[in-house]
């Protein structure tokens, strides 16, 4: 069990694509479940599972596509986006309102 899925069974979590998008949008932040190992997570249908030694650009591989993906926890600055490869993130509508409370905690005060 990592820092990511301590104590937690879902998470709202960001999440990009390298290879391509989710459902029509590179990067997502979105609720997730993990496997009771933490070496897998569970989105929107997909089972990602922790690549060993790290991929080429992600963290994760998706076991139906084998699409490289960035899975990280949501940054209560709203840099979750790497300043390299700038994308638009959309949240998912059942996470909204957690991501705005956990925004709210930052010193900027918001970060959508």
């Amino acid at each position: 069990m990592s820092q990511l899925t301590k104590d937690a069974k879902t998470r709202l979590m960001y999440l990009e694509n390298k290879d391509g998008d989710i459902d029509g949008h590179v990067a997502r932040i979105g609720w997730v479940t993990f496997s009771r190992s933490g070496r897998s997570v569970y989105y929107r249908g997909r089972t990602l599972t922790r690549m060993k030694g790290g991929g080429v650009m992600g963290n994760y591989v998706c076991s139906e596509t084998g699409d490289e993906f960035w899975v990280s926890g949501v940054k209560k600055r709203g840099s979750n986006v790497h300043w390299a490869s700038p994308v638009e993130v959309h949240i998912d509508d059942d996470a909204v309102e957690a991501y705005r409370e956990l925004c709210m905690g930052s010193t900027s005060g918001s970060c959508l």
